[in-house]
């Protein structure tokens, strides 16, 4: 007879079937960490690292520093004992596939090291039991679909199963909503804790020192660089310091002056453990259901579940988090769990029946894009962070705790981790408000449908471009990029029909795409596209890094020179687009670079780039080189299409003639009533126009300047998802999809634009030099996809596999529609390897003599290739934007061929 729970009050009715209670609820901890006395151990008055947190986290990155020989330099400081943080009350999922391939290779590192140590005889609870994947809805199973096929190009092996195959694998679960699963087999789960001990076991015996019961009180820094930290047991020289405190983290990092970001923010998190059930197969996998939120696994004979509700609960909202667990202990609130209670109990009717043991209330760290942390901070060098694993810490431990080693006695790391680095946010994401109001939205991403351009709800007006209320007003529905409400279409006839009572706090409409097939702001782009490409587009381009470099001496052209693949010497009033390459060849930056005087330049880059391009610039600029972020002094409009030049030239005095006023050319305009606008004759997507660059307290006059005055020319706004169309279809590389750390301009056909005979060195010049001799091992192409209807098929929209003659050789990293050609355009990298899966040269011939297809969740595509950027049909042919090629210069691209052969 089914007994409720004890202690439910505030279980509703529903509850009938809640599991039952033989005794009082407990809250011990999961791993039953012991109590007693710390053994007192005094830290080292000197060490090269200092590692704050004795989490799984920390002790993977002392461990790895000991394997790379630093053992005996390395010290490891816990303000209480070692696996007493989060540790102790993980789940210890450890599941391969992630939102990105960074993050699937960090995860597979941290196996490989898992079971090492148990080929060791060292305990790490691994058990490789497989994850069962659930799918209630045909958009979750279009997921699963997408992942099969992924599951190529990231070398994970899965399979799709009917609901019936599911119940096989699990016999526990009801599957009478499912419409499928994806099987996992390598997946599988650890034990946090007795991890964490067994590695740092390890890393003592390599001559790590531990101190636990020791807190940090400072972290010191000299001229930008760590210095030593000070604790309640005494000070520590060091060189370098790694933040791995968890959720701990934000506050260690107010410890230094000047601050260090680490934007975290904790949620409570549930886990519910039952007593020993008879008969439970200890193999039984990690089975989520996604769809409902919930999770569960077999943990010692016993169920183990718990959930990403949709709307999470901040915890410590003060920011003030207890360093004992005694403190910290969270009270259960069944009210709040209800939601995944009652989607466990459905999942699995025999819970009903079980034994509850506890409700264990841990609370974990997200950060405000539901992404890990790590890398070096922007604001100290010799700074690391590695934390935000949001729940998942084994699984990354391993891999993040390597890369953070290497980093540190390496001064690089074997993993390309541009998309998780710190410098990715800026100081408005490590607001105290702002994370616990977004932190209510992150954990449910977990288990959320991710359909194509996310956006959050929470967290909205923060930048807004002086233009904003005129854009909104106009029918803007606004994405958020870097904090900036940004315009993705425009859509007046529903702005007019909703109300216009809402706050500032929120957009007036906020983007959504809620499909993997043809998107409901399809036609909306349609009309911007095309009036961008056959009359006037106006975009908001406000968001955009802007720069501003000078010197008093020429010290900015030699250090932008030795920065710079491309050549900066150009005369006043140039533009030049160019990579910053590291040694490797890869892109730390891409931008362009307008010569405003002789020892004056503005960069723009893109605006993700806006932390990370001024670390990668402060690193390497001398102090006679002044750097300034002018992003938020100018409001950037910028106006496309064949009339641009007529319409602007009825605002200025200046001659806009392509012979006064070039294509690649900036100039100082007076606009309307307005004076000192930046104007670049570019746009960014190959069509013709200008940028404008207004001071801000110009914005309005010159935007209400240009509407007016472009209403006979048909003036239309266009969102960012029409000018991003513009760019995939004229072959146009982005930044952190197509273009990264790891990728060369050899690779991706912007070789024309490195200046190998530039008389100053640049950054990465060798590693070009030789594989302009070598040859590329993979070349970036656009194909066009045939025989796919836009109405009825599912569309790419990135990670989808690329097949040459039946056989795959790479993914595609950026796609969009092309409006002109009608069909759907896929960006991506081909390989050429061999039977072995070596890697050849890859060549012209090899791209253009093979048939292509693009599989789209499970269904091949057949697709044409180019090499080039393609000339498009357009009502007004002009010789100005035809000769520009985003990519592979042909002139340039024969001496790369001649230099190979």
């Amino acid at each position: 007879m089914l007994r409720t729970i004890a202690r439910t009050q505030c279980i509703k009715p529903s509850y009938q079937r809640s599991i039952s209670c033989s005794h009082k609820l407990k809250t011990d901890n999961i791993y039953e960490v012991e109590d007693g006395p710390l053994e007192t151990v005094v830290p080292p008055r000197g060490a090269k690292v200092v590692v704050c947190g004795g989490g799984v986290m920390g002790a993977s990155v002392v461990y790895n520093l000991a394997k790379l020989g630093w053992g005996s330099e390395t010290v490891l400081i816990e303000q209480n004992r070692v696996g007493g943080g989060t540790t102790w009350h993980s789940s210890g999922l450890i599941g391969v596939f992630k939102p990105s391939l960074a993050q699937v290779k960090l995860t597979k590192s941290s196996v490989d090291l898992y079971k090492h140590l148990e080929s060791k005889g060292l305990s790490t609870g691994w058990k490789q039991c497989g994850s069962l994947n659930l799918a209630r809805t045909r958009d979750r199973m279009t997921v699963f679909r997408r992942m099969k096929a992924q599951s190529v190009s990231w070398k994970i092996d899965c399979e799709l199963l009917t609901p019936q195959e599911c119940q096989e694998k699990c016999p526990l679960l009801n599957v009478d909503d499912l419409v499928g699963g994806l099987w996992i087999p390598g997946d599988g789960v650890g034990d946090p804790y007795e991890t964490c001990l067994s590695v740092v076991g390890e890393a003592k015996k390599k001559g790590v020192k531990v101190v636990e019961n020791c807190t940090i009180i400072k972290i010191h820094q000299k001229d930008g660089k760590v210095s030593g930290v000070e604790t309640d047991l005494g000070p520590i020289d060091c060189e370098y310091f790694v933040n791995c405190a968890g959720f701990w983290a934000r506050g260690v990092g107010q410890l230094s002056e000047p601050y260090v970001k680490v934007p975290l923010h904790a949620v409570e998190h549930y886990y519910l453990h039952t007593k020993p059930i008879p008969g439970l197969d200890s193999m039984t996998p990690v089975v989520r259901d996604q769809d409902g939120y919930i999770y569960f696994r077999e943990n010692k004979g016993r169920l183990l579940a718990g959930g990403f509700e949709p709307v999470a609960k901040p915890a410590f909202e003060d920011g003030r988090i207890p360093a004992s667990s005694k403190e910290r202990y969270l009270p259960e609130d069944w009210d709040h769990f209800h939601i995944l209670l009652e989607q466990l109990l459905h999942r699995v009717p025999h819970l009903g029946s079980a034994i509850l043991d506890r409700l264990c209330n841990g609370p974990e760290a997200f950060s405000p894009d539901c992404k890990w942390i790590v890398g070096e901070a922007p604001e100290i060098r010799n700074y690391l962070i590695a934390a935000g694993m949001k729940t998942v810490g084994i699984s990354a431990a391993g891999g993040v705790g390597k890369l953070t080693a290497e980093i540190i006695v390496n001064g690089e790391t074997s993993f390309d981790m541009y998309e998780l680095e710190v410098s990715r946010f800026l100081g408005l994401h490590n607001n105290r408000k702002f994370l616990r109001d977004r932190v209510k939205e992150v954990p449910g991403m977990h288990y959320g449908l991710c359909y194509p351009f996310h956006e959050f709800q929470t967290g909205r007006n923060l930048r807004m471009s002086p233009v904003y209320p005129k854009l909104r007003e106009a029918g803007a529905v606004f994405g958020q990029v870097m904090g900036y409400e940004r315009p993705t279409w425009f859509d007046i006839e529903q702005n007019q029909m909703e109300s216009d009572s809402q706050d500032w706090f929120t957009p007036n409409r906020m983007a959504y795409t809620n499909t993997f097939g043809k998107p409901p702001w399809f036609d909306h782009v349609a009309a911007e596209y095309a009036a961008c490409r056959e009359s006037v587009g106006i975009s908001d381009y406000s968001s955009f890094t802007k720069i501003d470099l000078w010197s008093k001496g020429n010290e900015v052209v030699e250090s932008l020179q030795y920065l710079c693949s491309n050549d900066v010497d150009v005369p006043i009033g140039s533009i030049i687009h160019t990579g910053m390459q590291n040694k490797y060849g890869g892109y730390e930056n891409d931008c362009s670079l307008a010569r405003l005087s002789e020892n004056h330049y503005m960069m723009i880059a893109p605006t993700i780039q806006q932390t990370r391009c001024k670390v990668w610039l402060q690193k390497h600029l001398p102090p006679t080189v002044t750097l300034s972020d002018v992003t938020s002094m100018f409001t950037a409009l910028a106006i496309m299409g064949p009339f641009t030049r007529t319409l602007l030239s009825e605002l200025t005095d200046t001659d806009l003639s392509p012979k006064n006023f070039p294509f690649f050319t900036f100039k100082m305009l007076d606009v309307g009533l307005a004076n000192g606008i930046r104007t670049m004759n570019l746009t960014h997507t190959g069509e013709l126009g200008y940028v404008l660059y207004i001071p801000n307290e110009f914005a309005l006059h010159v935007y209400s300047s240009l509407i007016q005055a472009g209403e006979k020319y048909g003036i239309k706004h266009a969102g960012y998802y029409a000018t991003r169309a513009l760019r995939v279809e004229k072959f146009y590389a982005f930044w952190g999809q197509d273009l990264d750390t790891r990728t060369t301009p050899l690779e991706c056909g912007r070789v024309w634009r490195v200046k190998f005979d530039k008389k100053v060195d640049f950054i990465g010049r060798d590693a070009l030099l030789t594989q302009r001799e070598e040859g590329v091992k993979r070349m970036y192409i656009q194909l066009i996809l045939n025989d796919h209807c836009h109405e009825t098929d599912l569309w790419p929209w990135g990670g989808e596999p690329i097949y040459r003659n039946g056989k795959y050789v790479g993914m595609c990293t950026t796609t969009g529609y092309g409006f002109t050609f009608k069909k759907q355009v896929c960006l991506g990298f081909v390989e050429n390897p061999d039977q072995r899966g070596e890697l050849l040269r890859v060549t012209n011939d090899y791209i253009l003599s093979g048939d292509y297809e693009v599989d789209i969740a499970g269904i091949r595509y057949n697709a044409k290739v180019n090499i080039h950027s393609p000339i498009l049909p357009t009502k007004y042919p002009d010789k100005e934007r035809d000769v520009y090629q985003a990519t592979r210069d042909k002139h340039d691209e024969n001496i790369v061929v001649k230099a190979i052969k």
